[in-house]
């Protein structure tokens, strides 16, 4: 194997295994969903699509939290002990799953946010806040149908390190959408969300028993391996031979 690719470390390099994605324990919790939406408006349809698939979730059996961005400071504005900082990035950790929902604004996704995510390291202390979790990504729009802030939020949920979805929703003319009090009206566009947290929850569950196995990677198992020493007997022997030619001349 060293001879057919001599980049390799064989001591870091695993073959997948059937047998290690079986969990070594099976967690009887509910599934933890942390959901985000990007939007400060009072009427705020993002928001109203966050807190209806979040009473689809509490139906699926899932425990959930809802995360409040008013008052989130600007990234780096503030340090990170700042108390919003604190309760985004302790949810985060808590979470096994989440589901970002975003305006579309200029054809991508909101500051607003952006800003949460921003926040959001991909590693601190060791640990990483996002890494291994399930995701599900919606969008409103108050134009005709669009994908554009959906597929953003896919780049920053690989980016993030996020297991996400296939099924995801968007809702254009999201002023149509919901009633006076804020629930969304039954149409395929609400079935289809139905259909991604029905989704979300079977990946969740699916996922979180073995997710450290699932991003067990060749790299981060060779960067932590201590580096060899330089006083090993090939450094010796080489050391010498140039020791000997030094003394000849």
């Amino acid at each position: 194997m060293t001879n057919q690719m001599p980049n390799v470390s064989p001591a870091d390099l695993e073959i997948p295994s059937q047998e290690r994605l079986a969990p070594a324990r099976h967690l009887v919790h509910r599934p933890r969903i942390l959901l985000l939406y990007g939007s400060l408006r009072e009427r705020s349809y993002s928001r109203l699509l966050t807190l209806e698939a979040e009473r689809l979730l509490r139906h699926f059996g899932a425990e959930t939290r809802v995360f409040d961005p008013r008052g989130l400071p600007p990234p780096d504005s503030v340090p990170t002990d700042h108390p919003k900082v604190v309760e985004l990035r302790e949810s985060s950790l808590w979470s096994e799953g989440q589901v970002w929902c975003s305006p579309e604004r200029h054809g991508t996704l909101t500051s607003v946010f952006k800003s949460q995510i921003d926040w959001l390291p991909l590693e601190s202390g060791g640990v990483r806040p996002t890494q291994g979790r399930t995701l599900a990504v919606m969008q409103v729009s108050g134009g005709s149908q669009s994908f554009n802030t959906v597929n953003a939020l896919r780049v920053l949920g690989r980016w993030m390190r996020m297991v996400t979805i296939p099924n995801q929703s968007s809702v254009p003319k999201a002023f149509q959408e919901f009633d006076d009090a804020g629930r969304m009206r039954a149409s395929p566009l609400y079935d289809r969300v139905v259909d991604v947290m029905e989704e979300l929850v079977k990946f969740t569950l699916l996922v979180r028993e073995r997710s450290d196995y699932l991003v067990d990677r060749y790299s981060e198992r060779k960067a932590v391996r201590p580096a060899p020493e330089t006083n090993d007997l090939s450094s010796i022997a080489m050391e010498h031979e140039a020791k000997r030619a030094g003394s000849s001349r």
